[in-house]
């Protein structure tokens, strides 16, 4: 894929103060079980970073320091996000008018890497934008949320993606989205750059919103690798390929996705329980369920699922971008080693700030929020 030309791209990732916690913090809450692979790549002609060159020191005589983390790699789409602010949304046939209009970067797979480099986890993110105004919004925007955009692609053949989000007054919206370059223009089969870096991921995350196809050598990949997979199952609403699905460590769905890929109600937890039966004989051996006011559940074969209530948000101003915060914030958890209880905790206090703030990305919360939350209930 080609690179997109930033000031980020000769830029290695190196532990800092910013993109970690505090010595104290790491030492005293998480462990790294997660291992990767040093393949060196010594290719002159390659436009991009070596995937493995931003785990180690500018020094080639320092080793690498202990708080280096395998990154969390996100794979999938990035639009801008269109809002308007409606009382209700209309009627076939009628015409209403917005209270306010504006375009913010979103997408759930920048969503979810935001989210990321947010909570001071080192993140990368494999997307496509285009070459217009909304391609720079998306760009800065996860500049400023300390992603890297290694591999992040322009491509000259699509516009970047967007879609039209009716937020209304009591919080939930209604999004039609417009592919664009994050469904044209990828390449029949991904670069080895761009798969090294998920070989050398401490896990990885993969949307619906991007092709099958690219999704399916992702997973492989990082199958082979041994390196954790979640697909978040939002996106598309056709059915997901069983190959896909046999890469996959996690799927994370809410209710309305569960009943649409098992074709099960899911209006009761027992109902949910047996539509995860259905995703098990799928192939999928753990299942992450939103369910909204609900809370969450995880679902793992031969167990008892672990529920997690809702952590109140003060107020509700915009649910957009929830899930994937909950998603991200459970995968950034699980990769610095916490249980899956507190995975389901830690997202939860994540989703609960972002639903207080409008717009998607802009609604990402910092870690040190999040532990603020998580202390104070």
């Amino acid at each position: 894929m080609r690179g997109l030309t930033t000031s980020l791209q000769s830029k290695h990732w190196h532990p800092t103060a910013q993109n970690n916690l505090k010595k104290s913090e790491s030492n005293n809450l998480y462990n790294y079980p997660f291992q990767f692979n040093v393949n060196n790549n010594n290719n002159p002609l390659s436009r991009k970073v070596k995937p493995i060159s931003c785990f180690a020191s500018e020094n080639p005589n320092q080793p690498i320091l202990k708080e280096s983390k395998p990154p969390l790699v996100v794979v999938g789409s990035a639009n801008a996000d269109i809002y308007v602010e409606i009382d209700r949304l209309p009627k076939e046939g009628e015409t209403i008018s917005a209270k306010t209009g504006q375009t913010l970067a979103g997408g759930k797979g920048a969503n979810q890497a935001v989210c990321g480099g947010k909570l001071s986890y080192p993140t990368f993110f494999i997307g496509q934008v285009g070459e217009d105004a909304h391609g720079k919004l998306i760009t800065e925007a996860l500049e400023n949320g300390g992603v890297y955009l290694d591999y992040l692609t322009t491509v000259s053949n699509a516009p970047t993606g967007h879609a039209v989000v009716m937020l209304q007054s009591d919080g939930q919206n209604s999004i039609i989205i417009v592919g664009g370059a994050n469904m044209s223009c990828w390449p029949e089969n991904l670069s080895d750059e761009d798969l090294e870096i998920v070989r050398n991921a401490g896990i990885v995350l993969l949307q619906r919103e991007i092709p099958d196809f690219v999704n399916i050598q992702v997973a492989k990949a990082a199958r082979n690798a041994h390196v954790p997979v979640i697909l978040d199952a939002g996106g598309v609403d056709s059915p997901i390929p069983l190959e896909l699905l046999c890469f996959v460590d996690i799927l994370s769905p809410n209710e309305t996705e569960l009943a649409r890929i098992t074709k099960m109600p899911t209006e009761s937890f027992d109902q949910i329980s047996k539509a995860v039966e259905k995703c098990y004989e799928m192939g999928v051996n753990e299942v992450l369920v939103k369910l909204g006011s609900n809370g969450s559940a995880l679902f793992t074969k031969g167990e008892e699922p672990l529920r997690q209530p809702i952590i109140k948000a003060a107020k509700v101003v915009d649910t957009t971008g929830a899930g994937d915060t909950f998603t991200s914030a459970f995968a950034v958890a699980l990769v610095e080693g916490k249980s899956k209880k507190e995975c389901l905790r830690f997202a939860a206090a994540a989703a609960s700030l972002c639903v207080q703030v409008k717009g998607a990305i802009p609604s990402m919360p910092e870690k040190k929020a999040v532990f603020n939350l998580l202390q104070s209930v």
